[in-house]
């Protein structure tokens, strides 16, 4: 199952188009605690600091937190959470080609897919602050083949 967790309401359509299974909102303590200690891993791309214990807590005993969002502060959780649990926090900038092709097939396999806008790189001034206002859905790709760099 593919759970989508997500601050607001915003990205619900997520289900319908991107093949998740079960959406919650971050924010809603009930939807949350629903889910407690029943996710196996997930797969964070938050790129700002935020709290780690409300998503350590869905994870099932031995599940990893997969940190792909740049954070520029330092990380704070309570350690115990994850020692008792023996949770694993991780993270990654990019995958090897075999990770790469492994996450693909994953996502072929579960019928997934992932809403991108495209844009060029003189566009990413701009980009740049439409991500700051949570403007995108749901990332950017900079088709750098495309642009007329000199």
């Amino acid at each position: 199952n593919v759970t989508v967790i997500s601050s607001s309401e915003k990205k619900r359509e997520a289900l319908e188009h991107l093949g998740a299974d079960d959406y919650v909102v971050s924010s809603d303590e009930t939807q949350m605690q629903k889910i407690a200690d029943s996710l196996d891993y997930i797969i964070d791309t938050v790129p700002v600091g935020h709290p780690l214990e409300p998503y350590l807590s869905l994870l099932k005993v031995d599940g990893k937190l997969i940190l792909m969002g740049v954070i520029n502060t330092p990380l704070q959780f309570v350690s115990p959470m994850v020692m008792l649990g023996r949770k694993t926090i991780t993270g990654s900038f990019i995958g090897s080609i075999k990770e790469t092709e492994e996450m693909l097939g994953f996502w072929k396999e579960k019928g997934l897919s992932s809403m991108i806008e495209v844009v060029k790189m003189d566009y990413i001034n701009k980009a740049f602050e439409r991500l700051e206002k949570n403007d995108v859905r749901y990332r950017f790709v900079v088709d750098v083949a495309g642009s007329k760099l000199q």
